[in-house]
């Protein structure tokens, strides 16, 4: 293996209609829990003007600023280009490319709610995320501190 194969990151693309919520959240996620280990892509078919604010709020609230985002098109080069797309549990559909794991979501829509509807969603997604990290990254998970399970809580 050269030494350019062997530093090839996994590539993950998430994909929903408006790009202004779960997948942006998805993307967010990946980008900080990974440390920058795994190259993502966020896209939808048909997106927004802007990011969910209650999407951007439930976020802040996990130290993570998506306020910058802005919602993008989804094209063929994306999927070309990524190893593993997710789709959100919004109906979209990607271009099929022989070697690329597809997986669906289902994911409840965080579209015109408020962030206390917006957090078990972006908890889902969370936990989605570190199973999925675990699957693309034979890294010990020390090397990813924001991955370590919390201590439990002794009672009083």
């Amino acid at each position: 293996m050269s030494t350019t194969e062997s530093a090839k990151k996994p590539s993950v693309l998430f994909v929903c209609v408006h790009n202004a919520g779960r997948s942006q959240m998805a993307a967010a996620y990946l980008t900080t829990l990974s440390n920058g280990a795994v190259e993502v892509r966020s896209a939808g078919s048909q997106p927004a003007a802007s990011v969910n604010p209650a999407a951007v709020a439930a976020m802040a609230e996990e130290g993570i600023d998506m306020s910058a985002e802005i919602p993008k098109i989804l094209t063929t080069d994306a999927v070309k280009e990524s190893d593993v797309v997710i789709t959100m549990g919004c109906g979209d559909t990607c271009p099929i490319f022989p070697g690329k794991r597809y997986e669906d979501w289902g994911l409840e829509d965080p579209a015109g709610q408020g962030v206390d509807s917006v957090r078990p969603i972006r908890d889902d997604i969370k936990a989605r995320i570190q199973a999925l990290i675990a699957e693309l990254l034979p890294t010990p998970l020390e090397k990813f501190p924001a991955l370590k399970p919390k201590p439990a809580r002794k009672p009083l």
